[in-house]
This record gives C-alpha cells, structure tokens and sequence, in this order.
C-alpha cells in the first residue's frame, strides 16, 4: 500500500509540473502575441490609410514603400554606414556617461558633504532640455566629434546619477544595521550591502540612458553633422523624401529595442536574485 501511495504521489508530482511548464508556455505565447498585435493593427491602418488616399503619400508613404527605400538603402550600404556612425557615437558617449553617472551618484549618496555641494547643481542644470545644450557644446568644443559624444554624455548621465543615488539610498534599513551589529568595516558595507542592493536601480538607469542617449545623437546629428543615422533623416526631409525619414526613424526604434532587450537580459542573468516578472 505504501508503495502504491509512493506511486501515486510521484505521479500527481509529475502531472502537476507538466501542468505548470504548459501554464508556462501558453502565458509566453499569450505575451509575444500582445506584443506584436499592437504593430501589426498600426501597419494594417496605416496601409488602409495609404492605399485608400486618406492621408497624403508625402506625408504618410505606403509601407510597401517604406520597406522598399530601406532594402535599397540598405543594399547600397549607406544605412549601415549611417547606423554604425552613430552606433559608435553612442556607446562613446553613454560609456562616458554611465561611468560618470554612476561614480558621481555613489560620490553624493554616500557624502552628506558632496550631496551638497553638488546638489543645488544637479537640480539647476538636470532640467535644461537637451537640444539647449547642443548649441552651447558647439561654441564651445567646434561642430567635431568632441560635441556630439558631450551631449551623449549629458543625456545618458542624468538617468544613471538619479537612479544610483536612488538605488543606494533605497538600501533596507535592516540588512544595515545587520552589518553594523556584525561590525562590518564601510568597504564591506559598500561592497556587499550598498552595490547589490542599488544595482537592480543602477541597471534601470542604464536602460533609461541608453534610450536618452539614442534621442541625443539623432538631435545632434540633425543640427550639427554630415553623417548618422540623425542626419540622413534630416537630408531626407529638406529633399522631401519621406520614405527614407520613415525607413531612418524605424532603424532607430528597431536597435533601440534590440538594446534595451541586450541590457533586461544582462540584467536578468546578472541579478536574477532581485528579477521577477
């Protein structure tokens, strides 16, 4: 009897976890297909809009011809020459201002002494609108390189600063006072109670700077540049083209995504501790 039990138990283990992996499975088919359903009306809309002339094709080209101008775009080389410019002007600049942002914030969460300091700073410049200082870098640092990469800078610096001040600050009152009981030295304290608790924060600073950093070249490059991806949009549009600033815009979102997805699935193997759906 005890070993028909035994059995029995075993069985409804089995059956309830295959339940479980199929409950799984059904809810990620369910989310992939509410995910792409929104995309997939707004195309259908915008070509019944285009096709049956309720919006104009110099401002709403087909799809068909949005798909067509960014394969010959990309045939001929030009998109990818365009993305990779301002791929590498973005990653020179969100780097510089993920590292920056990220020291400054543990400089002012840590010292009562630097948050004053820097604090009244912080909240005078953080408002200034990007496109502001795009004008200003150039008088500054010449219409090169160097002014680009410092309006990045500036973009992706204010998400991280925010979000590391927050993260650490947020640190549970209780795992400190643990530590101080134990007698923990402040580098310990630092290392194995401040970091791991603001890092799920830091990361969401990350995504939130790469996606500023994103909006800041485009900016850029269409006031102040002759090359990127910003740029070819913006000569687009001075030769009313607008199949090619459509085709530069959804090159833009579509790395977007594939950015911010490379970072919530480093963040996710990373700190799969502190990650739930």
């Amino acid at each position: 009897m005890h070993g028909k039990d035994f059995t029995r138990i075993s069985e409804k283990g089995r059956e309830m976890t295959m339940n479980t992996k199929n409950t799984n499975n059904r809810k990620k088919i369910t989310d992939i297909l509410l995910s792409v359903a929104a995309p997939v009306v707004i195309v259908v809309l915008w070509a019944f809009a285009a096709s049956g002339g309720l919006v104009r094709t110099a401002i709403l080209p087909a799809p068909k011809t949005v798909a067509s101008t960014l394969w010959s775009l990309s045939e001929s080389g030009k998109l990818w020459r365009d993305m990779s410019i301002s791929i590498l002007r973005v990653l020179r600049g969100f780097v510089c201002g993920a590292i920056g942002g990220t020291l400054i914030g543990s400089c002012m969460a840590f010292s009562k002494t630097v948050n004053r300091i820097l604090g009244t700073m912080v909240s005078i410049l953080r408002p200034i609108p990007m496109l502001a200082w795009i004008p200003i870098l150039i008088l500054w640092l010449g219409i090169g390189e160097n002014s680009k990469t410092a309006v990045i800078f500036i973009g992706s610096f204010w998400p991280v600063l925010l979000n590391t001040i927050h993260g650490i600050q947020s640190t549970d009152p209780k795992l400190l006072e643990v530590a101080r009981i134990l007698e923990k030295k402040r580098s310990v304290l630092i290392w194995k109670v401040y970091l791991p608790s603001a890092l799920p924060s830091i990361f969401t600073g990350l995504r939130l700077g790469i996606s500023s950093a994103w909006t800041c070249v485009v900016g850029a490059e269409m006031i102040a540049a002759t090359s990127g991806i910003g740029y070819m949009i913006h000569y687009a549009r001075e030769l009313a083209q607008p199949a090619r600033v459509y085709a530069g815009v959804f090159c833009i979102g579509f790395v977007g995504i594939l950015i911010d997805k490379g970072l919530l699935a480093l963040q996710k193997r990373l700190l799969s501790w502190s990650y739930t759906e």
